[in-house]
């Protein structure tokens, strides 16, 4: 089991920028993907980044690339989600998660973080 804690989250204005973390604990970290998702008010949880176990593969969604970068630390068992020119839209509670895999137009995790809050204000 991995336990996953969030961090960084805030409130910011548009434009603005902020970098969120994710440490993680209980099994060897270097052995599997994380993934960044997030959730806004009255929304379904939606995809955001994800990145291989290496670091070496990163995949985002369309409304994030070009703004969002995900990244690994495995020697700090932690990754992190630095977000650029942030829009209101981007609004939303984020959650990290291990080992996401897409199904389609679905996405299945191991384990989840408890989320951080991130405000963009216009």
């Amino acid at each position: 089991q991995v336990e996953l804690v969030e961090s960084g989250g805030g409130l910011v204005q548009a434009g603005g920028s902020l970098r969120l973390s994710c440490a993680a604990s209980g099994r060897t970290f270097s052995s599997y993907g994380m993934g960044w998702f997030r959730q806004a008010p009255g929304k379904e949880r939606e995809f955001v980044a994800t990145i291989s176990w290496s670091g070496g593969r990163t995949y985002y969604a369309d409304s994030v690339k070009g703004r969002f970068t995900i990244s690994r630390d495995n020697a700090k068992n932690t990754v992190y989600l630095q977000m650029n020119s942030l829009k209101p839209e981007d609004t939303a509670v984020y959650y990290c998660a291990t080992e996401p895999a897409n199904y389609g137009s679905s996405w299945r995790v191991g384990s989840w973080g408890q989320g951080t809050q991130v405000t963009v204000s216009s």
